[in-house]
């Protein structure tokens, strides 16, 4: 048996997240960058000759038997007739209803490991094409780089994003992704922005944007409706706050971050909360698993 062992599945951040509208099917417009940071999931792959497809939780939690990586290499499977299985061994380091992309990120590993473990000689826009089934974050991870989002998150351009170092707090409680897009008292008005306006170079090929540009003006237009639904969301920023840190929402969990340009005393943190330091990454541990 080939075995592939300790593969990241590493979460991200959304610098800020801004919806400039809604579509007639209801799905909303928005503007983000994705940025990859250092804290993972790891991922064990163990090729079963029999085609079935199984998977065992390393670490406690109440993982559904049907979830992502599961669900992702049975997609695999069925979009190139792979007859080859796979044991799945998943160490969750990420947190739930965070709104960090772990999920998509596991189901986007799963792609790029089996598709190695497999010898199926998948490129990048094939993978991402079955991704895209599984959750409109998929090919984000797929792709491997750092990201300026638009649309309705299918839209993807490559951005260089400078080393930092983030504080994420993730509190126990979480909120309901679409209660928070449902509010009628979400904004869905921000004026549309460009990268050119975040970008610290004129460069025509890989834009580097200005972090501290980026954190100053862009925002989370969900972070106010997910604080009415979740006061927790408000009290992490709060806790921020008291620490000299400028804290906001990551995506539509409730997680939020700020970066962190001195070291912070964590002792005085709710025992109930997940707090965690990491840096960014300027590219995905896998890029080099699969072809453009």
């Amino acid at each position: 048996m080939q075995r592939l062992l300790d593969v990241p599945a590493p979460a991200k951040l959304n610098l800020f997240l801004h919806i400039n509208g809604r579509r007639a099917d209801g799905y909303h417009l928005l503007q983000s960058i994705f940025m990859l940071v250092d804290w993972c999931d790891r991922l064990h792959f163990e090729r079963r000759a029999d085609g079935a497809i199984s998977r065992e939780d390393l670490t406690p939690g109440h993982l559904p038997a049907d979830d992502l990586t599961v669900r992702a290499a049975r997609a695999l499977q069925q979009a190139t007739g792979c007859r080859q299985g796979v044991h799945i061994g998943l160490e969750k380091r990420l947190p739930a209803e965070a709104g960090m992309g772990g999920g998509s990120s596991d189901a986007a590993t799963t792609l790029l490991a089996l598709n190695r473990l497999w010898g199926l000689g998948l490129n990048r826009s094939q993978l991402a094409a079955i991704g895209l089934q599984l959750g409109a974050d998929v090919p984000f991870f797929i792709g491997g780089r750092n990201a300026w989002v638009e649309g309705v998150g299918e839209q993807l351009t490559p951005v260089a994003l400078p080393p930092a170092r983030f504080i994420v707090v993730k509190p126990p409680s979480g909120a309901s992704t679409q209660r928070i897009f449902g509010s009628p008292d979400l904004k869905r008005d921000t004026k549309t922005a460009t990268i050119q306006g975040f970008a610290a170079n004129d460069s025509r090929e890989v834009a580097v944007i200005d972090l501290q540009k980026v954190l100053a003006v862009g925002h989370n237009d969900l972070q106010p409706v997910a604080q009415a639904l979740c006061p927790d969301v408000g009290h992490c920023i709060r806790w921020l706050d008291s620490h000299g840190l400028q804290g906001r929402m990551t995506g539509s969990g409730t997680a939020v971050f700020a970066e962190l340009p001195q070291t912070v005393n964590l002792a005085d943190a709710p025992g109930d909360w997940m707090v965690r330091e990491c840096g960014n990454m300027d590219a995905h541990p896998l890029l080099d698993w699969c072809t453009d």
